[in-house]
């Protein structure tokens, strides 16, 4: 859990940076990137709590 927490967050910092660097040079390169990155953490976050969910169903049955 803690390892996926830290992977989620580090996602999101990168997206951010590319976000900032975009804002700060105005080249379009980055803000494409951050888009990119930003959907790669969607789905782990999506994965996560899939798995998460699982877990509980299958204490339910």
């Amino acid at each position: 859990m803690l390892i996926a927490r830290l992977v989620i967050g580090l996602l999101l910092f990168a997206a951010v940076l590319c976000f900032a660097v975009s804002i700060a040079t105005g080249q379009v390169r980055w803000r494409r990137m951050g888009l990119v990155i930003m959907k790669w953490t969607v789905i782990a976050g999506l994965a996560f709590f899939g798995v998460l969910i699982l877990e509980r169903l299958a204490l339910l049955l």
